[in-house]
């Protein structure tokens, strides 16, 4: 079962990351975000830290089903703390062999369209 929004806790400037809270049914997990995942998951770098809490707020919905995927990857310890770093953030692939355009273009090939999908289960995306 995945875990269920709780609280924001707020930024911590000792380690560099955003604490909040999930619940796994009436047990409450402690989750944190570093700030490296939180830019690197916002596409963006060197938030200030006054700006992580809108941050957080805009990026919530993702952050917390990266913390949902990781509690249920592990086993279930009680008072564990989930911490995602920029390694659990999917960044998106880059084109290697863009489309052609233009006149003409792909008239001798049929032209192949490349699609990026997210692949998380579909569970994590709720």
């Amino acid at each position: 079962m995945p875990l269920t929004r709780d609280r924001i806790i707020g930024h911590d400037n000792e380690r560099l990351a955003f604490r909040f809270t999930m619940l796994n049914n009436a047990d409450t997990v402690e989750c944190q975000i570093s700030d490296a995942a939180l830019d690197e998951l916002g596409g963006v770098k060197g938030t200030e830290s006054m700006a992580r809490q809108a941050q957080f707020l805009a990026l919530r919905d993702a952050v917390e089903s990266i913390a949902s995927e990781i509690f249920q990857k592990a086993p279930h310890v009680k008072g564990q703390v989930v911490r995602i770093f920029t390694k659990h953030v999917q960044k998106p692939l880059p084109l290697t062999d863009p489309i052609p355009a233009g006149p003409g273009a792909g008239m001798d090939n049929a032209a192949t369209l490349r699609v990026i999908a997210e692949t998380r289960p579909a569970t994590a995306a709720q």
